[in-house]
């Protein structure tokens, strides 16, 4: 059997493993079951993938997360190991013929995420594998604390029963002490070996910046760091917009979303990871499977849903070693934007009852049946036809699929993406001569800012609805707009679709669930809660206050973050103004009120000055009120 340095050296490059890589593998290979919280970066996959290829049989792999199985079989495919990944989407002749594979085609890896281990054959089959470690990816989704919590994961628990020998590995990066309890609980560990790497980034120097405008912080920031930069925001409109920002400043910048492109996204990606561009501006779509070293600023323009994503995303600066920043710039009425933005979306008890009971109406479910059932699903339609706001509606969507009700395929997008690609004023030409078609042609772009630039995914019923036509002659312009080479567009059949796991009970089913939706819903403001105290908290040094959250103390401040700043500023200050003060005693005795006028400090400045030199004994104060050299 080779050595897991061997393996490491033979597949993955590298001669060396990072702290507690090493410990992790033996522990697993000892049998036991382990518990592993390590920071985003610190290479958790290859704690499981290492001791998979140093033993027979086939690695089994529990992920949330459809875009990092698919990125980390790629990764393995490309290190010549075999992987499959059992995604949603895959039909179940296809499922059958991936798992004979499995089971006959000498895979060393098996990906699949917690939903699947509700369909029972699929267990099945996998009970006949020669398992040879079971590893749960973002455990964190296990625990009802988690930031994810789906209670599919609880299902993992029942591997147990059928692996009783096999160890589990829980990975995560980010569990507070509450979170990692849970987790050990919920999936049964068995005197868990527990591996814990700090939290603590001793070259990140964490910085919130107050300011009114952005933008020219921005700039000075920049200017001053010239390397690899990535600013993160939360929408894909300021996405493209602070791209153009900074190009127009005289920047180099791309752009990274969801609604882009694959082929635009690897374009753009590229083009940032060979430095033709020092910025990426993004949105959290980007940074998974992201390991550039030099990365010298993170910036976040706003304010992140939770500090497990803010850690996560600060943290893919200075992975070369080097100092790095993670800069939060805020202002006091980002707190209403965040607000509005992460809790107003959250749906309540009420909301999820509706939303499932029209789901059911809209395709024509009776009550008592729908078990089984499958549907084609536009979501922008069902939230037009029931006067839905889309985003809440997808969150209570996504719920009902973590809770297994409904199973919710992830292929979301737009149908149609649009481009004009002639000139504005050519454009306001056409509608000076076409005046019917006006209405529609502006709602397009005051909608959609960026649909000059590129390709830009849009919703037919929003534009019907805000340009009061209807939707049919929204896609009959759209169609001629395209005849006439006025706009590109693509259109694209790929609705998600949705299968009901339950028979319809309307309220019955609501009502069991609700409990995790209160759950979550806290969790969500407690989240944010905390993001707000990150960045209002003046007294205490940033990097303490991160590791806090993450349940670690650390005794010295970091000398380096936002807080630490400017104590060395007040303490350079106040060395400063007590000479001064030393100085003008030196020629005679002053009261505080002179004292202050004749060195232009502020009066708490000289107060506090004073004060010291008292009680260093190196002025005195007489009774008339005056200070002294002693």
């Amino acid at each position: 059997m080779n050595t897991a340095l061997e393996i490491l050296r033979k597949y993955w490059k590298h001669d060396a493993f990072r702290e507690p890589q090493q410990d992790i593998i033996n522990s697993v290979l000892a049998g036991n079951d382990t518990f592993a919280l390590m920071p985003t970066g610190g290479g958790k996959s290859v704690c499981f993938q290492v001791p998979v290829m140093m033993q027979p049989g086939i690695g089994l792999v529990i992920s949330p997360l459809i875009a990092l199985m698919k990125d980390q079989v790629q990764q393995l495919h490309n290190r010549g190991i075999k992987a499959i990944a059992l995604t949603g989407g895959i039909h179940q002749d296809e499922i059958i013929d991936l798992l004979d594979n499995c089971q006959f085609g000498n895979y060393k890896f098996l990906y699949l995420s917690p939903e699947r281990l509700q369909n029972e054959w699929i267990v099945e089959r996998i009970k006949n594998l020669p398992i040879n470690l079971i590893a749960v990816d973002e455990a964190h989704c296990v625990s009802q604390w988690g930031h994810d919590f789906r209670p599919a994961y609880l299902k993992i628990a029942k591997l147990k029963e059928l692996f009783p020998k096999v160890p589990f590995l829980a990975l995560t990066a980010s569990a507070t002490a509450k979170v990692k309890e849970d987790i050990i609980v919920q999936l049964q560990l068995h005197n868990p070996k527990i591996f814990t790497k700090s939290f603590y980034r001793e070259n990140i120097a964490y910085m919130v910046f107050k300011t009114e405008d952005k933008l020219h912080l921005l700039q000075q920031i920049l200017q001053k760091n010239p390397q690899p930069s990535i600013i993160y925001v939360t929408n894909r409109k300021a996405c493209l917009e602070t791209a153009q920002q900074l190009e127009a400043l005289g920047f180099t910048a791309t752009f990274y979303h969801g609604g882009l492109a694959n082929k635009d996204k690897s374009t753009h990606m590229q083009r940032w990871m060979d430095e033709e561009v020092q910025i990426m501006v993004a949105t959290n779509a980007f940074g998974m499977g992201i390991d550039k070293a030099n990365v010298k600023t993170i910036i976040h323009l706003h304010l992140p849903q939770n500090l497990e994503n803010y850690y996560q995303e600060a943290g893919r600066a200075g992975r070369n070693g080097e100092k790095a920043f993670a800069i939060l710039l805020n202002n006091p009425s980002d707190i209403l934007h965040a607000e509005a933005q992460f809790l107003s979306i959250l749906p309540d008890k009420t909301f999820l009852n509706g939303v499932f009971s029209k789901l059911c109406n809209y395709f024509q479910i009776a009550y008592g049946e729908g078990i089984d059932e499958q549907f084609r699903f536009n979501l922008n339609h069902f939230c037009n036809k029931y006067n839905f706001p889309t985003l809440k509606t997808y969150n209570a969507l996504q719920f009902l699929d973590r809770q297994g009700v409904i199973t919710l395929s992830q292929e979301f997008s737009e149908k149609i993406s649009v481009q004009f690609i002639i000139p504005s004023k050519e454009v306001i030409r056409y509608m000076s001569l076409n005046p019917s078609d006006e209405a529609i042609i502006l709602t397009l772009l005051r909608t959609y800012p960026g649909i000059y630039d590129m390709q830009t995914a849009i919703n037919p019923p929003l534009v019907a609805k805000k340009s009061n036509h209807p939707e049919t002659k929204v896609l009959s312009l759209l169609q001629k707009l395209k005849e006439k080479a006025i706009i590109e567009m693509t259109a694209k059949n790929n609705d998600a679709t949705i299968t009901f796991n339950e028979v319809r009970e309307d309220e019955r089913t609501i009502n069991r669930i609700a409990k995790h939706l209160q759950t979550q819903n806290k969790s969500k403001h407690e989240q944010l809660l905390a993001v707000l105290q990150y960045c209002n908290d003046t007294q205490t040094c940033k990097q303490k206050v991160l590791m806090q959250y993450f349940g670690e103390t650390i005794k010295k401040d970091c000398g380096i973050c936002s807080f630490c700043i400017t104590q060395k500023t007040k303490s350079k200050k106040s060395e400063t103004l007590a000479e001064k003060i030393i100085e003008l005693l030196k020629i005679q005795d002053f009261n505080s009120r002179d004292i202050q006028k004749l060195t232009k400090f502020p009066k708490d400045d000289v107060i506090f000055a004073l004060q010291n030199l008292l009680e260093d004994n190196t002025i005195c104060i007489k009774s008339n009120n005056v200070y002294s050299l002693k």
